[in-house]
């Protein structure tokens, strides 16, 4: 018995640059976690023709909505780790959920494997245009002046929407109230009727009623500036030294795929992303590409689960 393992292991060994040299030969399944049509699902779709361009081969998106992109996550880290099955992982599955939900079906260290990031989206920090605050230090003020009257809205607990709120109030030392809803959507009008008094909204859905002057864009909360909104300061430019909430997405397989094909992969991925059509999508959707390597994308993911991991644990949230 222990002959024929050694025997299995070593021809897997010897098969598995055969797979890569002809991978792939079959259509890829790439699954998203969240709803057509939404930015993550475009990427996606634009990620997908450029396989097929590349490779010949069709590429099926499945989108498999529920639990903040937890059960797509779950498909995939049981999937055979041969290529032929991926994610599109967004930022709350692999690193911020994690900290949320008190219990996974996955473990994303150790049940995926990185190929590469796609991009990332700042939100951006609005307020009801008839709202007698200019700036983020005025917002601040504002708030000091009316402890625990000012609220937040985001599209529910554990959104990029709400951590972004409660690490606006905890690094500026203010008393403002969230307010979770069903999606972003409901949001709006709440926000534009006055009922709430910020959000930090996903750029692709707020800044249309920026510029028709409904809302009033304060800061964006990236490190650098987003050049749909160029003269937008950023939260650390408006005062809040250090401030940073980024939600990304980004290519997963399941562990144990074969490193050639992880790398033929993230060629693909990066060749993609440097494309002008799918950069000036990408870009429309408020997004900015950021290719890079398998491991580039593992150490960003350490990073930024070490991040949320703290600030969960000082906001105390949690989702059932």
């Amino acid at each position: 018995m222990k002959r024929l393992r050694c025997g299995l292991a070593i021809l897997l060994l010897m098969l598995a640059p055969a797979a890569a040299q002809t991978y792939p030969d079959r259509p890829i399944r790439l699954l998203v976690g969240f709803a057509a049509s939404g930015p993550a699902d475009i990427s996606a779709r634009v990620l997908g023709d450029r396989f097929t361009e590349a490779w010949g081969q069709p590429v099926v998106i499945e989108n498999i909505t529920g639990a903040a992109g937890n059960i797509a996550t779950d498909r995939v880290a049981k999937a055979a780790p041969d290529g032929y099955t991926l994610l599109l992982a967004a930022s709350a599955t692999i690193v911020t959920n994690p900290s949320l939900y008190q219990k996974l079906a996955f473990d994303p260290v150790n049940d995926l494997t990185p190929i590469s990031q796609v991009c990332f989206t700042p939100n951006l920090l609005v307020v009801p245009g008839d709202l007698p605050v200019k700036s983020v230090p005025e917002l601040v003020a504002y708030a000091r002046q009316q402890p625990g009257k000012l609220s937040f809205g985001s599209a529910g607990v554990g959104t990029s929407q709400h951590l972004a709120g409660e690490l606006f109030k905890t690094m500026a030392g203010i008393d403002i109230q969230h307010v979770p809803y069903r999606g972003i959507a409901a949001v709006m009008p709440d926000l534009l009727g006055g009922r709430l008094t910020m959000v930090f909204g996903n750029i692709s859905a707020v800044l249309p009623l920026v510029r028709e002057g409904k809302l009033r864009a304060l800061a964006v909360t990236s490190r650098t500036r987003t050049p749909l909104a160029p003269d937008v300061p950023t939260m650390i430019e408006a005062g809040v030294p250090d401030y940073e909430v980024i939600t990304f997405t980004g290519i997963v397989a399941p562990a144990g795929t074969p490193d050639d094909i992880v790398r033929k992969l993230n060629a693909a991925i990066n060749e993609g992303l440097k494309s002008a059509d799918a950069g000036a999508i990408i870009t429309r959707l408020g997004a900015m590409p950021r290719p890079g390597t398998p491991e580039d994308f593992a150490r960003f993911i350490a990073a930024k689960r070490a991040h949320w991991e703290t600030i969960a644990r000082s906001i105390g949230a949690k989702v059932n």
